[in-house]
């Protein structure tokens, strides 16, 4: 993909020591997962009550389970694709020179550590983890079919629920912790494959511009922070960030 990219961002990739990156739904779904939002989202004929939220899962926990166990077979079969494959490679390159590089995901599907990522905070939780609604053990657990639905713990015999966070409930503490320090330490701030209308996801990259980062923005349509960021690129991520990251490696060659 030849695309000219302005020499100033360029520039800032290879100085940068410090880099953020924040990922989207918009990521994974050029590895086949759906969206959750827009035409054809997950949650366009499904009642989102029902199926995230806490009060849902004590309603109907086989009901929620049937539906995460589809999502986590859906995951099983993905692949990272290049985006995926970039943002590691970014990653190795830097941290290899001696900077930090910190992944934000608003993702549950574990495609960032599939593909080479190491430092990843994910916001928003994981698909693959198990949490006890009892003793509140967690255990990463990629088995699938489940022996049982829905599972139960193996200390206590009480449900395990999915490990993400449902509508209603807070964000790791640590997760946002270590989201808004990247912001707010980055000189370079990347926002890929995210709509920008999901708080506090949406403010780390105004956060970052306002401690003086480089904003960058790769989505595939122009969203609330399209006007606020440095530079607003639009395509595929799986497309434009393997050639962003070439065309700054070609550069400080």
């Amino acid at each position: 993909m030849a695309i000219e990219f302005p020499e100033a961002l360029l520039a800032r990739m290879r100085t940068a020591a410090k880099v953020g990156v924040l990922t989207g739904a918009g990521v994974s779904a050029e590895s086949g997962l759906s969206t959750f939002r827009g035409p054809g989202g997950l949650w366009q004929n499904q009642d989102v009550m029902e199926l995230a939220t806490p009060q849902g899962f004590a309603r109907d926990p086989q009901k929620v389970w049937a539906w995460y166990a589809w999502r986590r077979e859906q995951a099983l079969q993905a692949r990272p694709n290049p985006g995926h494959a970039a943002l590691a490679r970014w990653e190795a390159a830097l941290t290899a020179r001696g900077g930090t590089f910190e992944l934000i995901t608003q993702n549950v599907d574990g495609l960032h550590q599939a593909a080479g990522s190491r430092n990843v905070t994910e916001l928003h939780g994981s698909g693959w983890v198990l949490r006890c609604t009892g003793c509140g053990d967690e255990r990463i657990d990629r088995t699938h079919p489940l022996p049982e639905l829905p599972p139960r713990c193996a200390k206590c015999r009480s449900l395990l629920r999915p490990g993400v966070v449902w509508f209603g409930e807070m964000l790791p503490e640590r997760a946002i912790i270590s989201a808004q320090a990247a912001a707010e330490t980055s000189e370079l701030f990347l926002v890929a494959g995210t709509s920008g209308t999901v708080y506090p996801a949406a403010s780390f990259v105004q956060i970052a511009a306002r401690c003086g980062a480089v904003t960058v923005e790769v989505n595939l349509e122009p969203t609330p922070l399209s006007g606020k960021v440095d530079y607003s690129f639009r395509g595929k991520t799986g497309e434009w960030l393997p050639a962003l990251l070439a065309a700054a490696e070609r550069s400080d060659a």
